[in-house]
């Protein structure tokens, strides 16, 4: 039975010529499989398993209308009829399920990893190797052509319209914005002349494939850098689109350049709708917003308001490609929420590796890690009840499987308990309570506060027994490390008083979020309110904004505390955090004047504070409180001895396996597989 709850995600759309089933877009993604022929059967399974779950559009990863748009060598393109066969694949998939699918066209411009690049004047961008080459009028012209084969193909593919990629400093917004188009010719200039490739291009496109086919066009409403459009000018873009034939109009945030997050955890959520709607005020055609919309209440909102015709989810459908299914049948509690960590999706993106999602590790792999039914089911003991034991609990029993979970403490979720309590990491939160419902709805038994050893498990006959038993922090082992002042960070993240100056060794993931908990003043509400999130990052939040770009003069409050971060290493402190937010958290603590110090020795705790060692000298750091995230020790006293004998088979994952920087993608990978293999 549907519920009325949420009547606006599930109402269809109506485009004249075809019917979109209801208001969720899967957004572009790119996997990494897009780009061999080879890999389209596992492509096919992924969008296949999005389309059962009931998403009514799908936009592929960018795909290239020629050589100089590759992201990356060699990357995905349709440019010759010998593409067609993979894509049908695709496109017959997500069909059987009654959802429409686009094909995006990409190209990369000034962002290509690959010696062809070229853009709208040679200014090289800050996130690639290349200098693009600038292209000529014959070859813009020749470039749009490209452009009109690759959609022609993608309707011989059985797509039912593609998608034209014009937002997040691409090609097209290479042409359409001040930041990088310095041209005086008839491309560049004026906003009339800068949008004229990406208005020919849809005019191009439509007079050939016709009047039947879906062309979306995903327009920067938002540039976020330096000499960026104004909402104006956004607006003359969107209505000449309108004009030349587009379907539907996407939202773009943000350069992939812009020093301003868009899309990582601590973004509020629907931190951009605002924007959308304001162009949504210009136009008759349908339009879709996007960014940090990952659950039914926020996607509800936006519908319901009129901000938006759709909602757009990449992310929160690689976590859960049955969203939408558990929206319409009341099972909102079910779904598995995006948390918005990038980890396993555009962290891999940016290395050249398959995405895949941290809370959910089968997406992208959806024909290798198969969960199916157990002929033999078994009794499997899993000890331990943070992420990595959780997964293994829940999908073991999912197969078939009667499972016991025990948890030492009172609470399941483990060092996820401790990261939810860092400002802009609420979603956390989301994940715990999904795997506490999967508990229930699977059949695991769960045993509380029950530390259990070998002979009990023996005892009780277990003929398996996970061990996810995590980790402890290391302890600092320097004088004066007794002393009362000196906390460990999940006694700091669990609320033990801290003293205004203090000083964090180690500068790994928990250092860094460590000194984010500290920063945070002592009452701000959590998460933190959308205007002190926009007045931070200096974000213009008048949706009709006219500085250019959008961004105006952040405006960082003083911080609550002086903090020291310290590291043995020689190296640049946060070097080996996410790609696509690593720097976030880098220009949160360097605007809170955190004193970041590398190549520290530490000689003792005294009642003045720190002693350390920097450079042949040493030096006090006076501070009241000293936080230890000097890494972690697994706990593995369960494991036997490979000469001892156990009834049970035993097998470790997650922290306990491995305690290296806590790496819950591994943890929920590791949990997953062992499930399948028992």
């Amino acid at each position: 039975m549907t519920t009325t709850s949420y009547a606006n995600i599930l109402k269809p759309l109506h485009l004249g010529f075809t019917t979109i089933k209801n208001r969720v877009v899967m957004g572009s993604m790119h996997t990494g499989l897009e780009d061999r022929f080879y890999n389209y059967p596992k492509l096919a399974a992924y969008f296949g398993e999005r389309a059962k779950g009931g998403v009514g559009l799908i936009i592929t990863g960018g795909i290239s209308p020629n050589r100089q748009g590759w992201l990356l060598p060699a990357g995905g393109t349709m440019n010759t009829l010998g593409d067609i066969a993979p894509h049908r694949l695709v496109t017959h998939a997500v069909h059987k399920h009654g959802a429409k699918i686009l094909m995006q066209i990409l190209h990369a411009g000034r962002y290509g990893y690959q010696p062809f690049v070229v853009s709208a004047s040679p200014i090289k961008s800050p996130i690639s190797p290349f200098k693009p080459r600038q292209l000529s009028d014959k070859q813009i012209v020749d470039t749009i052509q490209d452009y009109v084969k690759t959609a022609s193909l993608a309707k011989k593919s059985g797509y039912d319209g593609v998608e034209i990629m014009g937002s997040e400093g691409y090609l097209l917004n290479q042409f359409l914005s001040r930041h990088v188009n310095q041209r005086t010719d008839r491309w560049g200039g004026d906003i009339e002349n800068r949008m004229r490739l990406a208005v020919d291009i849809v005019k191009g496109i439509r007079a050939e494939v016709g009047e039947k086919f879906i062309i979306c066009f995903r327009l920067s409403m938002l540039d976020l850098v330096q000499d960026g459009n104004t909402m104006a000018e956004v607006i003359i873009v969107a209505k000449a689109l309108e004009q030349a034939g587009v379907t539907l109009l996407n939202t773009g945030i943000g350069w992939h350049e812009a020093r301003i997050p868009t899309i990582v955890t601590s973004v509020p959520r629907a931190a951009f709708v605002d924007y959308t709607a304001e162009v949504k005020k210009h136009v008759a055609i349908p339009v879709i917003a996007s960014n940090r919309i990952n659950m039914p209440e926020t996607a509800e909102e936006i519908l319901a308001t009129g901000k938006a015709d759709m909602v757009q989810m990449a992310r929160p459908l690689l976590a859960d490609p049955f969203w939408v299914n558990k929206t319409a049948t009341n099972r909102v509690d079910e779904i598995n929420t995006c948390i918005a960590c990038n980890q396993a999706c555009l962290d891999h993106t940016f290395k050249n590796q398959r995405a895949t999602c941290l809370v959910n590790p089968r997406a992208a792999f959806e024909t290798e890690l198969v969960y199916v039914k157990t002929k033999k089911p078994k009794r499997i003991a899993v000890v331990g009840g943070g992420v990595a034991g959780l997964s293994a609990a829940t999908v073991a029993a999912s197969c078939g499987h009667e499972v016991t979970l025990f948890e030492a403490s009172n609470d399941v979720g483990g060092q996820f308990n401790l990261a939810k309590a860092v400002p802009g990491k609420e979603e956390f939160h989301e994940t715990i309570r999904y795997f506490k419902v999967q508990i229930e709805k699977t059949g695991v038994e769960l045993r509380l506060n029950t530390k259990v050893n070998r002979e009990q498990l023996e005892r009780e006959g277990f003929e398996e027994v996970i061990v996810a038993t995590g980790v402890v922090p290391r302890a600092l082992k320097i004088e004066g490390s007794h002393l009362p002042q000196v906390l460990s960070y999940a006694e700091v993240l669990r609320g033990a008083p801290v003293g205004n100056r203090v000083a964090i060794i180690g500068a790994g993931g928990i250092g860094f979020d460590v000194s984010e908990f500290l920063l945070k003043p002592p009452h701000q509400p959590q998460p933190q309110p959308l205007a002190t999130w926009q007045q931070e990052w200096g974000i213009d939040p008048n949706p009709n904004y006219i500085s250019e770009g959008g961004t105006q003069p952040a405006i960082v409050h003083p911080p609550v505390r002086e903090i020291y971060l310290l590291q043995r290493k020689t190296t640049a402190l946060g070097a080996g955090l996410g790609k696509t937010s690593g720097w976030v958290h880098r220009a949160q603590l360097k605007k809170h004047h955190v004193r970041m110090l590398r190549g520290v020795q530490y000689k003792a705790v005294t009642d003045e504070g720190l002693w350390i060692e920097m450079a042949g000298h040493d030096q006090l750091l006076r501070v009241d409180t000293v936080v230890v995230c000097a890494g972690q020790e697994s706990i593995k006293d369960l494991m036997p001895l490979e000469t001892e004998k156990t009834l049970a088979n035993y097998h470790i994952i997650g922290g306990a396996k491995l305690a290296a920087e806590l790496d819950a993608k591994r943890a929920i990978r590791e949990g997953a597989e062992i499930a399948t293999k028992l």
